[in-house]
């Protein structure tokens, strides 16, 4: 009898256990497919898909040092460990990164964990190379998503996945004619437009000046991917398209200009009055400091401009106000805020990024604090809720 009863009670504690330590495991958030960015200004992104030889690497790269042009470089971790001296040489030159991949695969043949494998390897070989990320950008290889692919690259860390709206079809040894008519035949503002470095490109080299100087002639800027989907201006000098709200003070603050500078180049005659639709030239910027008193704070995974309101003690309007962003919506990882003066410095906290297994009642138990904390610190509206890679703020560690 008593051995029935110890049975039962082992059988009792054991289930016990079981459901007190069940918590929803970390979910993935799929990975946002972009074809061009969503904006009505002239800016253009440039992106380069670097396969396995990276032959014209070089000779693009000084083509946009000479136009000064930041661009975006899709890089394969075979492509780097063919020729590492290239890829170091996009970083250097300031360059974006973007995972294209190791072995440059059909995605969608490929299951989850060949997928990650393949996005891991690249990201691995890029950092030891070169000391910067690719994350959280992605292009597929040819192009080729569905639904699974873009939860698995979500899965991976990377929150996007960049397509294009104007195909070069360099690949196919096109000439520089051809090639500069599809770009400049097509463009749209928010344009991403795809390009080729290796050997197979032979146009791509000499239709790259003529697509840069003609753009520019009709007013447009170029961007990294990042800074198009982040709505941010480029550092070159351009035209801005007045939208509801804005007032030369604001756009002087944006561009790094001042209003008496915006005034004599667009020879308004009274600084007070600009229109909706009315398109100014924005004189030659020169890199700012923020302003005096002023701290600043860069953008983590899983932040939102209300987590970082409360974080620094702030409101979400003065961050849209001292920063002028468009869309309070979309920051972008990495991006520096300029926070409002005399904030009081946030405590003392270091940041988690999620694993797979990981719960909010696990991570509390490691860093000794507690879930209600965690949730606090990073504005979790379903503690049950978190996703595989999201950067968690622990406060008070």
């Amino acid at each position: 009898m008593k051995t029935k009863w110890l049975l039962i009670s082992v059988i009792f504690f054991l289930f016990l256990a079981s459901f007190l330590s069940f918590s929803p495991q970390a979910e993935a958030a799929s990975s946002q497919f972009v074809t061009k960015g969503n904006t009505s200004s002239k800016v253009v992104a440039l992106t380069f898909d670097d396969g396995a030889d990276g032959t014209n690497v070089e000779t693009i790269l000084q083509t946009l040092s000479t136009y000064n042009v930041k661009a975006t470089f899709f890089l394969t971790g075979a492509g780097t460990n063919h020729h590492p001296q290239k890829i170091k040489q996009i970083a250097s030159k300031g360059h974006e990164l973007g995972n294209h991949s190791y072995t440059h695969p059909d995605f969608t043949k490929l299951t989850s964990a060949q997928i990650k494998d393949e996005l891991d390897r690249t990201e691995a070989i890029i950092q030891s190379t070169t000391g910067q990320s690719t994350k959280p950008i992605f292009r597929a290889p040819f192009g080729s998503v569905n639904s699974s692919v873009l939860t698995a690259v979500g899965n991976a860390g990377y929150t996007h996945t960049i397509h294009w709206n104007i195909d070069t079809v360099d690949w196919k040894g096109n000439s520089a004619a051809d090639i500069r008519g599809r770009v400049l035949n097509n463009i749209v503002p928010g344009s991403i437009v795809l390009m080729h470095t290796g050997a197979g490109a032979s146009g791509t080299p000499g239709a790259l000046p003529g697509i840069i100087t003609s753009l520019k002639d009709q007013g447009y800027q170029f961007v990294t991917v990042s800074d198009l989907l982040s709505g941010k201006p480029s550092s070159a000098s351009g035209t801005y398209t007045v939208k509801a709200g804005d007032t030369l003070y604001s756009l002087a603050r944006k561009y790094n200009t001042t209003v008496s500078k915006l005034v004599s180049e667009n020879q308004l005659s009274n600084a007070n009055v600009i229109r909706i639709g009315q398109v100014l030239k924005i004189p030659g910027q020169t890199t700012g400091s923020p302003p005096s008193g002023s701290k600043t704070y860069t953008v983590k995974a899983g932040d939102t401009l209300y987590s970082i309101a409360r974080l620094n003690q702030t409101t979400v309007s003065e961050l849209v106000s001292i920063n002028q962003l468009s869309n309070p919506s979309l920051i972008r990882i990495g991006q520096v805020l300029v926070l409002p003066g005399g904030s009081t410095p946030p405590p003392a906290q270091t940041t988690y990024t999620v694993k797979t297994g990981d719960t909010l009642y696990s991570i509390a138990l490691r860093y000794g604090t507690t879930v209600q904390k965690i949730a606090a610190a990073n504005n979790l509206s379903n503690p049950s809720l978190i996703r595989v890679g999201q950067q968690l703020t622990i406060p008070n560690v």
